[in-house]
């Protein structure tokens, strides 16, 4: 230009072609990607330590918590998965604090513009601006509420986008949000606030927990109903705008008042949360499968029935379902606080001895084994099987008694002399190869004494071993866990054998036995057996139908012993308070078997009456048969190294007159005879002793009976006695057998009285009596007399 004008800049475009431009912007997101991985790598997201950040709770079958166990630092915080938890609540989180949560990318520009307009205009912030993701990443690494730390929280967000999809954000959000003081997280809030988990929140408790972390002291519902419920409405009123839920549903959470506690160490069940705690160790949320109404009422009721006991008395109750053996209550102490009662000591696991309660296995596998029937009879007599002499619980016999009565009444004697007829080793490997898990002292191979106590066990394996008689015969170990995998069943009876047993102690009366009825107080229909260990330190009863199972233990953890510690009178009082809590439905007997049925047989052989001769059948009794099948007595009679009851046969001369073994004479013809056992002579009615069953021997052959008879001295047969002359009682009297050195049995009406060569009768009380005498041969001797006023 003229005059040295210089001509106006013109701005001219730095690239020659389209493609130096997409060179050029590659170069530059190349850059920034790389820088944004640096940074990554030297910033790492600060993502909590996984599963070591959380408590651990042991819920109920529900999800209500049973116990719970804060982390390291205290902190209530449970980890919970996004379906875990209830729709409602994220819904109500979603539409409330982020409801463009699944469409941004960690940030929503036009919340953050409105935050900052606010920000300008007041001088304060009125609103963050915050995504659910913004909002994740200050849980992870807190800040300032600067714009240097809103700039982190933002770039945070975006790294978690990054890294993480919208579910696993949410999921930490669900974990780790605050919700005052040591509660982080919703589970933790849901089983704090309102004792369940959170997916059974409604919706009215899922709008409150979706505001609570705003402000957890302030809307704290357990403190502040009103702020709570006012809040709580305030995220009904944006759901109800964005029509979230339907205005039926609105108005329903709207009138849902707001009843909330602080319960973040709830405490029931400790012992098994202890157990589960110790047992899972892995696992954080444990879902029990204890029914958490059923476990308070066992609990309570535990701690109610042991307060007239002394100190150091404690009782245990195990409640199974027979359906899949879960545990339905556990209650391991009579109260766990309570420390003169050693509460904290888990009577569940505990090894005792077991008493006699093994009985119906016994009698069961008998039963399998064709070795008895339901009625077979069994000899309750003063015993000897080599050095092992049992004694009844009460001290006393009862002569003849069936399979059915000696269980019932859970007589020793008969017991002894059938497990040794099974033999202890089987009966102990049987038990073994069903997992019913018993503990012998060191190097102690199975005996006699196994049946009556003389093992080790503990009250589960007990409860799901006697759970067999509701299950067909089928043990399976209790379940502890919803999520624990079903084990298989081991079959421990027949299911015929399990029947029989079942019934039969499913008509025992509930009432201590008494001779002088015949009627007593039943047991609602469920099969029970009553056990008590050496010295009244344990006493037990088990209980079960074809819906449930129950086992009851009383006694002290310490091993000592209780007075009048036993079965019947402290431990069956016991399952008669917690029978209640039970329907009627759920306390019956399962159906009986096809293969078993009702048939007579016929006492002393035992066998079916239709295949006896009618001379045979001296008593009658109706017995439940497996296929009709009822074997004869092959138990040996405890005081004879032989059977020496069942057929006899006997050569008769032309008199009818008997021919012993040793003795010569024509023999006209022989004859069999039903005999009862020797050792049951003082019991039986003259009718049925041997010198009536038999005929008379032939008067050359007297000397050469096998059996002679005892004769008693010291009083006459059929005499009266009265006392001296003024006197109001008879003096001692001293009797003996004749010609008899060695101690025998000596018998008062029918009861057994004591082993000695003599005795001294003091104190008769006035009327008849009966005194019997039987040596270890079975030679018996008997007189009557009377006791005059």
């Amino acid at each position: 230009m003229a005059g040295g004008e210089s001509k106006p800049a013109i701005w001219r475009w730095p690239f020659r072609s389209w493609r130096r431009l997409a060179a050029t912007l590659l170069a530059i997101a190349l850059l920034a990607a790389g820088s944004l991985l640096i940074l990554d790598a030297l910033f790492p997201l600060p993502l909590k330590d996984g599963e070591a950040s959380f408590a651990r709770v042991v819920t109920d079958r529900h999800g209500v918590p049973l116990r719970a166990f804060a982390d390291a630092n205290g902190v209530w915080r449970y980890p919970v998965s996004l379906d875990e938890v209830s729709p409602h609540y994220i819904e109500a989180l979603i539409h409330y604090e982020d409801r463009w949560y699944y469409r941004h990318f960690g940030v929503n520009p036009l919340s953050l513009i409105r935050a900052v307009a606010q920000r300008l205009r007041h001088g304060e912030w009125i609103s963050g601006g915050s995504t659910l993701t913004m909002q994740v990443a200050r849980i992870l690494e807190p800040h300032s509420r600067t714009f240097p730390g809103k700039l982190r929280q933002i770039l945070r967000a975006l790294q978690l986008e990054w890294h993480l999809n919208k579910d696993d954000i949410l999921e930490l959000y669900l974990n780790y949000a605050p919700f005052g003081g040591p509660l982080e997280g919703v589970q933790a809030a849901s089983f704090t606030y309102f004792g369940k988990s959170a997916d059974r929140l409604s919706r009215a408790e899922s709008a409150l927990l979706a505001v609570l972390p705003q402000a957890p002291s302030l809307f704290r519902p357990d403190r502040h109903p009103q702020r709570a419920r006012a809040a709580r409405d305030k995220v009904l009123q944006r759901l109800a705008e964005f029509g979230v839920w339907t205005e039926s549903d609105i108005a329903e959470a709207r009138q849902e008042a707001v009843l909330a506690q602080y319960n973040s160490r709830p405490l029931l069940a400790p012992l098994l949360a202890r157990r589960l705690i110790r047992d899972f160790p892995h696992k954080r949320v444990l879902h029990s499968t204890v029914d958490m109404n059923l476990q308070l009422s066992i609990e309570q009721v535990l701690a109610d029935y042991v307060q007239p006991f002394p100190d150091k008395t404690s009782a245990a109750v195990l409640v199974l379902d027979n359906r899949d053996m879960s545990v339905l209550a556990y209650g391991g102490s009579a109260d766990f606080a309570d420390h003169s009662r050693f509460g904290h000591v888990d009577m569940i696991q505990a090894t005792r001895s077991p008493g006699s309660t093994l009985k119906p296995f016994l009698y069961g596998m008998a039963l399998d084994a064709g070795l008895i029937h339901e009625q077979s009879l069994l000899l309750d007599v003063p015993s000897a099987f080599g050095d092992y002499r049992p004694a009844n619980f009460e001290e006393d016999f009862h002569g003849p008694v069936s399979a059915r009565e000696a269980l019932q009444r859970s007589l020793n004697v008969p017991a002894v002399q059938v497990l040794d007829g099974l033999s202890p080793e089987k009966f102990y490997a049987r038990l073994a190869s069903a997992g019913v898990k018993l503990r012998l002292p060191q190097y102690a191979q199975p005996n006699l004494s196994l049946i009556l106590g003389g093992t080790g066990t503990d009250l589960e394996t007990l409860t799901t071993s006697f759970a067999a008689l509701g299950r067909q015969g089928l043990i399976r170990p209790a379940r502890y866990l919803m999520d624990q995998g079903l084990e298989l069943d081991r079959r421990l009876l027949s299911p015929e054998a399990a029947w029989i047993i079942g019934n039969t102690l499913s008509e025992a009366p509930l009432h201590r036995y008494d001779r002088a009825r015949s009627v007593a107080r039943r047991s609602s229909g469920i099969a029970f057996k009553t056990g008590t260990s050496y010295g009244y330190r344990d006493a037990w009863v088990l209980a079960t139908s074809e819906a449930l199972s129950i086992g009851v233990w009383v006694g002290r953890p310490d091993g000592t012993s209780l007075r009048d510690n036993y079965g019947r009178h402290t431990a069956v009082p016991l399952l008669r308070r917690i029978l209640p809590l039970f329907s009627n439905r759920q306390l019956t007997m399962p159906a009986k078997p096809a293969d078993v049925g009702r048939n007579t047989i016929c006492w002393p052989l035992g066998t079916l009456k239709k295949l006896q001769d009618p001379r045979w059948c001296m008593q009658e009794k109706q017995a439940w048969l497996i296929r009709d099948q009822a074997p004869a007595g092959a138990l040996r009679d405890p005081l004879m190294p032989f059977w020496n009851g069942g057929l006899v046969r006997a050569a008769l001369d032309e008199n009818n007159r008997r021919l012993p073994g040793a003795c010569d004479g024509a023999v006209e013809r022989e004859e069999r005879y039903a005999l009862w056992p020797v050792s049951l002579e003082p019991w039986l009615p003259q009718p049925w002793r041997r010198t009536q069953l038999l005929p008379p021997a032939a008067p050359h052959c007297a000397d050469k009976l096998e059996l002679e008879t005892l004769t008693i001295v010291g009083i006459d047969d059929n005499s009266e006695l009265h006392p001296p002359p003024g006197q109001a009682a008879l003096p001692p009297i001293l009797v003996s057998v004749r010609d008899e050195k060695d101690p025998v049995h000596w018998f008062l009406d029918e009861n057994w009285v004591a082993k000695e060569v003599s005795l001294t009768l003091a104190d008769l009380e006035p009327g008849t009596h009966r005194l019997s005498a039987m040596n270890n041969a079975g030679q018996t001797a008997r007189v009557t007399f009377r006791v005059g006023q």
